[in-house]
């Protein structure tokens, strides 16, 4: 055993001295006579030929063919596409099995590590004579990655959509259960929402608070504003200079001159505001603009770059250290987003009748309102939360961000959402509100044209860009949001309310394990939901 691990040892200790040999050879100019030799260039000198070597036509050869010229290094495991132009789908299969081979590999030796290890400590242990150990063979291993991956689906997808737009180095996809809430009446029309979700209960609670809203005469929503941000970082020579450069840029034509330059490199990026904030030396400037039907941080990092050029020509000594400086703030909690906003800040609120709190959602207006106070503020207040005053919001905006084609974790700051309730009219009625200050969507850009996608984005009638009014698609999908929440919030409090939550999560968030195998397929499949009548 122990010659075992001493022969491998030693091959890897020959081939390090080899491979520093071959190093040493090959920078042998650098050092000696090569490098005090009347022809030597330094590198940065030396202008490297184009390689003449013509490139395969991959096209026309085998899948096995491809992997070995992968395995060879002449084509790069991540630039199949382009290699296979006409068939993107061969590519991903070819792809898929690279990593199921080189995992394999990977496995089997790693386990065979393992399994020497342990015979040499045993030996070590027992006292048992080193020469007289059998060699270890590599163990037999019950998992197949090639055979795991036939689960991950390959086909039916069209991934021209996707390169270059949303995902690289592309083994398949993953299908996710879309389901439907609603309809549910906004603002005087009738809305299905659209929800891609694995967690049971989700949809159908949501449902019942839509069916809950729109018997009571439906849900309003309103925009309060309308801007995404970008925050770069920048740094002065001292903090005096800094603060000279906040009060140069909070002077009006000033700032008409950085905006005109931001606004020039998009038809729909209009700058409203630059708030500074300083720190020592160092200067945030958030940028918030408008966007049109996109969500727009592409867009609003293009005019930053445009307005700083403007600044360094009256600030020269400006140091742009990094185009987001966290102050924006993506993807990340942040008292920020909670009180400027963030993307679309949007409050939806409805009045619920009595008789509805009782006979569809099985409580009543004194305990939804007690339980919102004890829960979801005076609770979310001792958890020091920022933006969490709700009872589970992310859920809502989750789905439906991932039904929709949006940046799924930009739920960090969309979900920001504090739910408020109280007895109205008196005592007999509900009014329910939700107040969320930075909805980050929009309905061009990202993931909006995958087919999936854009046919969610049908059902709610908003898919693509608004042509008579920029930015209307968008803000109709931000409305959804809310108002999917404020549903979702109502019928969540309800069942904790009236007891109803574990029930209903035993009911339908668990799966069905048949007795025998052989009632697999008559086993039904419906349920008699607890939120219905």
């Amino acid at each position: 055993m122990f010659k075992q691990i001493t022969t491998i040892i030693g091959k890897r200790s020959i081939y390090s001295l080899s491979t520093l040999s071959k190093s040493a050879q090959s920078t042998g100019r650098y050092f000696g006579t090569a490098a005090t030799g009347d022809n030597y260039k330094p590198p940065s000198c030396v202008k490297e030929e184009p390689s003449k070597k013509k490139e395969t036509n991959v096209e026309s050869i085998s899948d096995e063919d491809i992997i070995a010229l992968v395995d060879k290094g002449e084509i790069q495991s991540h630039n199949l596409e382009t290699r296979l132009p006409n068939d993107y789908r061969r590519a991903v299969h070819i792809r898929r099995k690279l990593l199921a081979r080189d995992l394999q590999r990977e496995h089997q030796r790693a386990l065979h590590a393992a399994a020497v290890v342990a015979a040499a400590e045993k030996a070590a242990t027992s006292g048992e004579d080193p020469s007289s150990i059998p060699t270890v063979s590599p163990p037999v291993t019950n998992l197949d990655f090639e055979k795991s991956l036939i689960n991950l689906p390959l086909d039916h997808y069209d991934y021209t959509k996707v390169l270059g737009a949303c995902c690289e180095n592309i083994i398949g996809y993953i299908p996710i259960p879309v389901g439907v809430a609603g309809p549910l009446l906004l603002d005087g029309k009738l809305v299905s929402i659209p929800m891609a979700t694995t967690e049971g209960c989700l949809v159908a609670s949501t449902h019942r608070g839509c069916k809950a809203i729109s018997k009571s005469g439906g849900a309003k929503t309103v925009i309060l504003q309308n801007g995404m941000t970008r925050a770069p970082v920048c740094r002065l020579p001292s903090a005096t200079r800094a603060a000279e450069l906040k009060q140069w840029i909070e002077t009006q034509d000033n700032f008409y001159q950085i905006a005109s330059a931001f606004n020039s490199t998009s038809r729909f990026a209009r700058l409203k505001s630059i708030k500074v904030v300083i720190a020592g030396r160092l200067i945030y400037l958030r940028f918030k603009s408008s966007t049109g039907d996109a969500m727009g941080m592409n867009m609003v990092s293009k005019g930053v770059e445009k307005a700083l050029e403007v600044i360094s020509e009256y600030f020269p000594e400006t140091e742009v250290l990094s185009l987001s400086g966290n102050l924006c703030t993506d993807k990340k909690p942040s008292a920020t987003n909670w009180l400027e906003g963030r993307g679309k800040s949007v409050v939806a609120e409805a009045v619920i009748s009595g008789d509805i709190v009782r006979d569809v959602l099985k409580t009543s207006v004194e305990a939804l309102c007690s339980l919102n106070v004890d829960k979801n503020l005076i609770g979310s207040a001792m958890a020091g939360s920022i933006g969490g005053f709700n009872a589970h919001a992310s859920n809502i905006v989750t789905a439906l961000y991932i039904a929709t084609g949006q940046d799924p974790a930009q739920n960090v700051e969309s979900s920001n959402c504090i739910t408020l309730m109280e007895p109205i009219n008196n005592g007999k009625d509900l009014y329910l509100s939700v107040t969320m200050p930075s909805i980050e969507v929009g309905t061009v850009g990202g993931g909006t044209h995958l087919p999936a996608q854009s046919a969610c984005l049908d059902l709610l009638k908003i898919r693509g860009a608004n042509v008579e009014k920029p930015g209307a698609n968008s803000e109709q999908l931000a409305r959804v949001v809310a108002a999917a929440v404020m549903a979702g919030e109502l019928s969540l409090m309800s069942a904790l309310a009236a007891g109803h939550l574990v029930r209903s999560h035993m009911a339908h968030n668990r799966k069905v394990q048949p007795k025998q195998e052989a009632q697999a397929d008559t086993i039904s499949m419906t349920h008699n939901l607890p939120h219905s009548d």
